[in-house]
């Protein structure tokens, strides 16, 4: 194809064109850089995507850490990805001491998310794909609503949170205001433009999701979510049967057994540094009841382990591949409440208590939400955890017997399904694009 003139004076840039059939089929995955926990749902559905569609090139559109995973796995990072303006720095710098106002931090990072989409435009003008399929992609889906017509592709949108919810409605009214703000402009967005989004998978089931409002006068956050999101189940990177034995993990892992094994882990980015300190302290007081006790401590790619204090008995990893499996293997476990480590214990049946970060609106409402929904109610507030609460709270947590409720294992499958039904244009998927049943809906 000759060089396009360039306006700018630029020099023009030269582009190839391929006959459509001549393509690859391809599509890009955009994966939340906010933590580890959603690339490993997004790499389980995509090897179930490739069973269903097996000519399917995946580009993985994402930000480190969750390029060294994807990397890891051998998988294709478009080559821009790196050039994104970097998410997990701004959620560190606006937190501190287990506390982070993810929605005021949210709104804070508009110039992030413009350069993102910007960026993202970019990459799909230069290559055309068969479908774009976005983690919780929030600055694709916003500024896609803003401008329709940059559509070029099938959209499929997955997240396992619907709606902000005020973390402090009596003494931060603005919050209140501000989050239903936020609330009605997405489902005013939804009711302008139904077909942006070809596909709205919730990850979970509906009685997952709070029984609130999105604000005062607006919908309730399930009703709503069922005209406009079709569930396909909590999403594991692994089966759940498989990882109920732990003597056996234990010794396929190396861990041995005769003594109590206990795991702490806070995820995939800096904020969990003080809660780590805290479980330092409280496992040295343990020690001091169960002096045969272990624990390893993951404390994720941004946190050095050599920056805690050593204590006997104590293993510190930045990183542990397939955390799942050794948490499986555990006695006991304390972990930050984000969602995916809680859900992957709770799978797994392994004692465990979370520790939601302060002000997050998504941990304190969403997360303690779905696990109160499945039987694990042992949830304790960072200012009450002293280092002998903690001791306290592991040496409760050894040896007992859980009753969860069991979660569905098929997630990945059910969200592969309906995507592999859209891009292949088989008419066994259902409510591709999802509109209301109830006017309702459509307006504050």
């Amino acid at each position: 194809m000759p060089d396009r003139p360039s306006a700018s004076g630029r020099p023009p840039r030269s582009y190839t064109w391929h006959h459509a059939l001549a393509r690859p089929r391809r599509a890009i995955f955009v994966s939340s850089s906010i933590g580890l926990g959603h690339i490993q749902r997004d790499l389980a559905v995509a090897r179930e995507l490739r069973e269903l569609v097996p000519d399917l090139e995946i580009h993985w559109w994402a930000q480190h850490p969750v390029t060294a995973v994807l990397e890891a796995a051998g998988e294709i990072i478009h080559p821009k990805s790196h050039l994104q303006a970097l998410e997990s720095a701004h959620w560190e710098e606006e937190a501190s001491q287990h506390e982070l106002h993810a929605f005021y931090a949210f709104r804070r990072m508009d110039e992030i998310l413009v350069a993102n989409f910007m960026l993202f435009h970019e990459a799909i003008q230069e290559t055309p794909y068969d479908m774009w399929i976005g983690d919780e992609s929030w600055e694709v889906d916003y500024f896609l609503h803003e401008n329709p017509e940059l559509k070029s592709a099938p959209y499929v949108f997955l997240t396992d949170v619907i709606g902000f919810l005020p973390v402090d409605p009596e003494g931060d009214p603005r919050e209140v205001a501000l989050c239903a703000d936020y609330n009605a402009e997405m489902i005013e967005q939804r009711a302008r433009y139904p077909r942006l989004r070809d596909l709205s998978l919730y990850v979970g089931e509906y009685d997952e999701l709070p029984d609130a409002p999105f604000g005062p006068g607006l919908p309730g956050i399930r009703d709503w979510a069922r005209d406009w999101f079709t569930p396909v189940g909590y999403v594991f990177p692994f089966d759940p049967l498989e990882y109920r034995n732990p003597k056996a993990l234990r010794e396929r892992l190396d861990y041995g057994w005769g003594y109590p094994l206990l795991f702490a882990a806070v995820g995939g980015t800096a904020v969990g540094r003080n809660l780590l300190d805290r479980v330092v302290d409280g496992f040295a007081l343990l020690r001091e009841t169960i002096p045969a006790a272990r624990m390893v401590m993951v404390t994720g790619p941004r946190i050095g382990p050599k920056d805690l204090l050593e204590v006997p008995g104590l293993e510190k990893r930045a990183y542990a591949h397939n955390l799942f499996e050794h948490l499986a293997c555990a006695d006991a476990a304390i972990v930050q409440g984000g969602l995916s480590t809680t859900m992957e214990l709770v799978a797994t049946r392994r004692p465990f208590a979370y520790v939601p970060l302060r002000k997050h609106w998504e941990q304190q409402h969403h997360v303690s939400h779905r696990l109160r929904h499945y039987g694990a109610r042992n949830r304790l507030e960072y200012a009450d955890l002293t280092p002998r609460r903690v001791a306290e709270a592991l040496q409760e947590l050894v040896g007992t017997s859980v009753t969860y409720r069991e979660v569905p294992r098929d997630g990945a499958r059910r969200a592969a399904l309906q995507i592999a039904a859209l891009l292949l244009g088989n008419s066994t998927c259902t409510r591709s694009v999802q509109r209301p049943t109830n006017a309702a809906v459509r307006t504050r």
